[in-house]
């Protein structure tokens, strides 16, 4: 039998979320007609931000049952990720409990968000991404102020780490990775405008590289998928926060590696069209 998840504490937190979200950080969004008014679901975005959900979740009533690592659930806002109907991930294991209960959503007709990537793409995350950027810099600046510098920047490590591919390759110099690496993204556009770099590495180095598990969800389940990017940054109006919803699609009879190159694809050029 399959099972279906409470919506109580969702429908309670989203208005208040609606209006947090929107008043902080004053979003642009594009799509909302595409998201669909029935059937299961699978939301799928880029991942920079602990905030990246709300972006679609403002837009639609439907709940959106979130797959979210399991150590939210242990803190101190365990009661909000419970209450907001999210499914706690072990991301240590190949977790069969949460792809059950994500089955069970989709089959049910109801809507799921999961971010490819597996993991949020920011370097003030992830505590050995964060040492290496200070590393680099640290005869220019102490760690509290690379902190306090990249501390509302969204800064991908997938583009730091390739700005260090390219001076272990001699295409950059180490003066210049010093000065790039504060600015990942608009240096990579240059270095891409003076052929530095290729179109595809530039690309590539946006997300990081997609795990299977939303492809092979919705797959399994006959269920649509939505794509959707977040572009800007997360620092009220002047941010420019963009968001781009695309039209969903099905990969019902996609092999896998397949579909999840067009889901990448999709979320690509929706991050492009927002940043035109």
């Amino acid at each position: 039998m399959v099972k279906k998840r409470s919506s109580v504490g969702y429908n309670i937190l989203r208005p208040f979320v609606q209006v947090y979200f929107k008043l902080k950080y004053r979003p642009t969004i594009y799509g909302k007609e595409n998201i669909p008014k029935s059937g299961g679901v699978v939301v799928c975005g880029n991942h920079r931000h602990t905030h990246d959900q709300y972006n679609v979740m403002i837009l639609t009533k439907r709940t959106i049952h979130y797959m979210a690592k399991d150590e939210y659930f242990k803190g101190k806002f365990a009661w909000f990720y419970k209450m907001a109907g999210c499914i706690p991930v072990d991301r240590s294991i190949h977790d069969e409990n949460a792809k059950s209960e994500a089955k069970d959503v989709l089959n049910s007709g109801g809507v799921l968000g999961i971010f490819p990537e597996g993991t949020r793409n920011e370097v003030t995350c992830k505590e050995d991404k964060l040492n290496i950027m200070y590393e680099i810099l640290k005869d220019d600046m102490s760690k509290e102020e690379l902190l306090n510098n990249i501390k509302y920047k969204s800064i991908r490590y997938t583009q730091v780490d390739f700005l260090i591919e390219l001076e272990q390759k001699k295409k950059i110099t180490k003066k210049e990775l010093k000065e790039f690496i504060l600015d990942p993204d608009n240096n990579l556009k240059e270095l891409l405008k003076n052929k530095i770099v290729t179109k595809k590495e530039y690309e590539d180095s946006l997300m990081l590289p997609f795990k299977f598990g939303a492809v092979s969800l919705a797959q399994k389940t006959n269920s649509l998928i939505l794509p959707f990017a977040s572009t800007g940054l997360y620092i009220g109006k002047k941010g420019n926060l963009i968001t781009k919803i695309g039209e969903p699609f099905s990969v019902k009879d996609m092999d896998l590696e397949e579909a999840n190159k067009l889901l990448r694809k999709k979320i690509l050029q929706l991050m492009q069209e927002s940043e035109k």
